[in-house]
């Protein structure tokens, strides 16, 4: 995955354990018992709290958000509570323990309790064998197709609107539009129209692969969390978010693993098709104002849209 000098960090500005309200803090330590001690987390972009909280009676990881850090967190949890309650064993998601959704003094908090997994994020630039470990547990999400009684949203769906920005951009251009962008502006917003139509499958897609959502054990195995996106869909599609993670971060050259998004089903115009209705949706998202609480996530997108330009420029030279 190619070289990066500055690798983006995929992280935003979280309250911490000592700032939540008494009410929620009083739902961990009913699970935990007395905290003992508290490990803030980093990354992702979530404004409320994830910590390995050791309490007297076991430990856990918790995440819990108000409403009034961002209007929408507080629903994102509650959609990862209802995923993890129904997700197959084979994912190796983390193990629910407990749920919170309550109003707090007027304001609705929401929160999570999964088992503590030993691991660290993989190292950034990444590394060929965390890559491939990665790769491996992908694959392991996508052996078998999704059971009929697993009721997730369709990838296809879930992605339609942000697979169809380019309207957007070819109504008003963004004025720091890159050349080779600006000069194919028409026949991207064309190779795009059919991206979402291009996802349908009925395999377990996290759809929110990164660095910091994967976990690396002791023993080098991959474990991925934070599951609030999860859909059925294509095969590939994880497969592909990975490898834009790794053009974003740095590492092995990310051409060598291409060849594994064909073994999932993939054809050239797939992947060209949903890398093109990426482009249009960082594109159009970065010039945004930044959400409530969540200051850092333009600049993200904005070098996630470089990452997957130089992507499709280099494809659409050979």
């Amino acid at each position: 995955m190619s070289e990066t000098t500055e690798p983006i960090r995929s992280h935003g500005v979280r309250i911490t354990w000592a700032d939540l309200p008494e009410q929620v803090r009083a739902w961990v330590t009913g699970q935990v018992g007395p905290v003992i001690e508290v490990l803030p987390q980093q990354g992702g972009f979530s404004p409320g709290t994830a910590d390995r909280v050791h309490g007297e009676r076991g430990s856990a990881f918790v995440k819990a958000a108000g409403e009034r850090l961002n209007p929408h967190t507080p629903d994102l949890i509650a959609r990862e509570i209802a995923v993890l309650d129904q997700l197959p064993g084979y994912a190796e998601a983390p193990v629910l323990l407990a749920s919170f959704d309550e109003r707090v003094e007027g304001e609705r908090w929401v929160g999570l309790l999964v088992e503590d997994i030993a691991g660290r994020h993989p190292h950034t630039p990444w590394v060929a064998g965390e890559v491939a470990a990665t790769l491996e547990a992908l694959r392991a999400l996508v052996e078998r197709p999704l059971p009929e009684g697993v009721a997730l949203p369709r990838l296809e769906v879930d992605l339609a609107r942000d697979l169809s920005r380019w309207p957007h951009l070819l109504a008003d251009p963004p004025a720091d539009l890159d050349l080779w962008v600006g000069d194919n502006l028409h026949s991207l917003a064309d190779r795009a129209l059919d991206a979402p139509d291009r996802l349908r499958g009925d395999y377990l897609a996290h759809t929110d692969i990164r660095a910091d959502n994967l976990l690396v054990t002791a023993t080098g195995q991959v474990r991925v969390v934070d599951w609030p996106w999860a859909t059925r869909g294509a095969a590939w599609f994880d497969t592909l978010v990975l490898l834009l993670n790794g053009r974003l971060l740095g590492g092995p050259d990310p051409t060598a693993y291409e060849g594994q998004l064909m073994d999932l089903g993939a054809s050239e115009e797939d992947i060209d098709a949903v890398l093109t209705g990426l482009l249009g949706y960082f594109l159009h998202m970065a010039r945004l104002p930044a959400p409530t609480g969540l200051p850092t996530l333009r600049a993200f997108q904005r070098a996630q849209g470089v990452a997957v330009a130089a992507w499709l420029r280099e494809r659409w030279a050979t």
